[in-house]
């Protein structure tokens, strides 16, 4: 798994290998953030890489964002693009060594970056970094679980088993309106963590 650490993910950022990254926010994800009435929520994008969520939500007024990738490169090009954003607001450490409670956790193509076998491990630090009654919302990728990703993929089933128990599940779902090249390859799904 060392292969898929801090120098793997600046190497890929480097090279300019990101053939995951879509140049803008994701249609799913945007239309989510559209619903959202309260600007002053505690929203992390982890494994954000160059984080056009996090400057859409900027440019919509949201004031609590905070980005947080292994490798420093895409957040320093993220800063070059928006400057304005607050700086304290990006966080280069590992995800797993995180801390922080948020409202909003957004999922986008982070889970599918990390190796399987750390799936458990990724559900119960969601749990841990949500505030109760927090989200954990954004896109899986639905195809067949491979052994020579990233993107390592997974399916419904296999996603509804990691989370039950631990978040509810409030919708997961093929997304209605991914792009064109992911169309019908992407799940949408909203868990929170409920209060006890």
């Amino acid at each position: 798994m060392s292969e898929l650490g801090k120098e793997y993910w600046t190497e890929r950022y480097k090279t300019n290998a990101t053939g995951w990254d879509l140049g803008i926010v994701s249609t799913p994800l945007k239309e989510y953030f559209d619903q959202v009435k309260n600007k002053d929520i505690r929203i992390l994008i982890p494994g954000a890489g160059n984080a056009y969520e996090a400057e859409y939500l900027h440019q919509q007024g949201f004031k609590n964002v905070f980005l947080l990738d292994i490798s420093v490169e895409p957040i320093s090009a993220f800063k070059k693009r928006v400057p304005d954003f607050p700086d304290a607001h990006c966080i280069c450490e590992d995800f797993f060594l995180h801390h922080g409670k948020y409202d909003l956790i957004v999922e986008q193509t982070f889970f599918c970056a990390l190796h399987p076998s750390l799936r458990e491990r990724y559900v119960l630090k969601m749990q841990d970094l949500l505030a109760p009654e927090g989200k954990l919302m954004g896109l899986l990728f639905k195809i067949p679980l491979n052994a020579d990703g990233p993107p390592f993929g997974g399916n419904e089933t296999e996603y509804r088993n990691l989370f039950e128990g631990k978040l509810a599940i409030q919708k997961m779902e093929t997304a209605h309106n991914s792009i064109k090249p992911r169309e019908g390859n992407e799940l949408f799904f909203v868990v929170k963590k409920e209060r006890i």
